[in-house]
Parts: structure tokens; sequence; C-alpha cells
């Protein structure tokens, strides 16, 4: 079987990451993992039981109960499948956001979702963004990138992607929640969020998207067809 490429893109909440890896692999003609999305998936389902993402215990008595399938659409957007349910728009809201990053400190849930994700990356040429995939998940990977860009401009961002989708936002709660997920990402015992050393670093602050896809493609070229 021909050798897969992998692509992993890390950074902090906001940073484009979903939003660029998207892109980049409609042009490359990659499939696009969304591993946060994953995380996402797991911290709604234990908030339907009324689980803490804090109560390891309690995480850990009812994951066996989740199944997560990722499926795509005709025009390639990854869904979320929880137990038969597409819950894709569902896990989309701040408190699932920072639940994610609570849950997923736990060493167990990686551990249930590692095979997951590289079983992918063996099968495809992927694009995978989160925040260990290119520490953790995929430490081979072809290229690995750490997008980041300042946290005003990143709740900027996210708080205008809000907006836009009709949802109730307040600019200065979105820049605290972002600071917190910040904390939480890179102080976990597990997996914290860090920059690989052999990670190429894009500070989108000043970048509009198509700048950064632009800049993300030269790498990847350089990288896979040098």
């Amino acid at each position: 079987m021909a050798k897969t490429v992998s692509i992993a893109i890390d950074g902090p909440a906001g940073a484009g990451k979903s939003t660029i890896a998207r892109r980049l692999a409609q042009e490359l003609g990659y499939c696009y993992v969304d591993t946060g999305a994953i995380y996402r998936t797991v911290a709604y389902f234990m908030d339907i039981l009324g689980i803490s993402p804090k109560d390891a215990d309690g995480v850990a008595k009812y994951i066996d109960e989740l199944t997560v399938e990722i499926e795509y659409d005709e025009a390639g957007k990854q869904h979320m499948i929880m137990n038969g349910m597409d819950v894709t728009e569902d896990i989309r809201t701040p408190e699932i956001s920072q639940n994610a990053s609570l849950v997923s400190a736990h060493s167990f849930v990686r551990d249930v979702l590692l095979d997951m994700q590289r079983d992918v990356a063996k099968k495809h040429n992927v694009i995978m963004d989160g925040r260990d995939i290119g520490t953790v998940v995929l430490p081979r990977a072809t290229v690995k990138i750490f997008l980041t860009a300042s946290a005003e401009v990143r709740a900027k961002r996210r708080y205008d992607e809000m907006i836009a989708k009709g949802q109730k936002a307040e600019l200065s709660q979105v820049l605290k929640d972002i600071q917190q997920r910040d904390y939480q990402d890179t102080h976990r015992a597990v997996a914290p969020l860090k920059q690989a050393k052999d990670a190429v670093l894009v500070d989108t602050s000043r970048l509009d998207i198509e700048g950064v896809v632009a800049a993300i493609k030269a790498i990847i070229a350089e990288k896979v067809n040098p």
C-alpha cells in the first residue's frame, strides 16, 4: 500500500485551525479530520447524562456506552455521529468547548480515541487538526504546523462567528473563555498543548484566510514535493 501523507495542524482555540484545515483538505484532495469535534462529542454525551467532565470515575463508567463515528457529506463536511445521531451542530457551544477541554484531560479518554484517529491517517491522506496531533497522535506526520494568533484576535473571530450564527455573545466573555481554554489546554497533565519541535509556526494574527492557506500550502509543497 502506498505511503499516505499526513498534515498535522495544532494550535490554541480560535486560531482558525478547522477553517484552514478544511480549506486545505478541499484544495489538496485530502480527508479533513477535526479531532476537536471528537472530544466535543464525548463531552456532549457526558453532558446529556449529567456527568461532570471533571468526574473521572463517572466519565470512565459511561464512556463504553458511547460510539463515535465520523462521516462526510457530498461537500466533504465532517459529521459527528454519536450513538447513531448526527450531533455536528449540537456540539458547537461555548459550554461544550470548555467541557471538551476538561474531558480530554483524562488519559483513558485519549487512549480510547487515539486508535480511531491514527487508523484514519493510515488509510487516507489526511489533514488533522487539534491540540496534540503533531506531538502525540501523529508524531511522525509528514508536515507539522502550529497555528496561532493573539488571544484578542482569536476572541474577536470567535465572537464574529457566533454572532453570524445568531448566537448571543459578549466579546469580553468570549475573550475570558479563550484565555481559560488556553490555560486548561497548556496546563493539563496529559498531552498538553505545545508546539512540536519540528512544527512550523504560523501566526495568523495579521493574515486573512487566503494568506494563511497560501502560506501553509507553500510549506506543504516544500516538504511533500521537495
